[in-house]
Order: structure tokens, then C-alpha cells, then sequence
């Protein structure tokens, strides 16, 4: 089985996304989104990189599921 980088891809995203989200929750009501427009910028690119990171990650289990499925009916039975 070789090397998924979805995963850990998945992982950095995610993990950037949810430090994001948190960010701009907490920072709901402040000055700086005047500039753009009222708009929590970073709520919304953190639910956008949760969401990928998330993907990537259920992708790339999924993927390391299936080669292990697949290598297990491959082997012949022992005796």
C-alpha cells in the first residue's frame, strides 16, 4: 500500500479550517469585517476549509478501506 497524501492534507485543512471558525466566532461583532462589507470573512473560509479537509480525510479512509479489502481477498487461505 503506498502513501495517501490526501490524508494528511485532510488533517492540515481541517485543522486550519476549525482554528478559522473559532476564530471568527469569537470575533463575531468586531470593527475589522467593516472592510469587508459586514462580511465574517474568516467564518466563512473556515467552514469552507473544514468542509474540505473533512472530504479529503473520508476520502482517503475510505480509499485505505477499500486496498485493505481488496488485499484481504487476495490471500490465499492458510492452512
Amino acid at each position: 500500500m503506498g502513501f495517501d497524501i490526501r490524508l494528511p492534507i485532510g488533517y492540515l485543512f481541517t485543522i486550519f479550517g476549525a482554528m478559522l471558525v473559532l476564530f471568527g466566532l469569537f470575533t463575531a461583532n468586531a470593527d475589522m469585517y467593516q472592510r469587508s462589507l459586514g462580511i465574517n470573512i474568516d467564518l466563512w473560509w473556515g467552514g469552507i476549509l473544514l468542509i474540505f479537509g473533512l472530504l479529503m480525510t473520508f476520502a482517503a479512509r475510505k480509499a485505505q478501506s477499500r486496498n485493505r479489502t481488496a488485499q484481504s481477498e487476495r490471500r490465499p487461505p492458510s492452512k
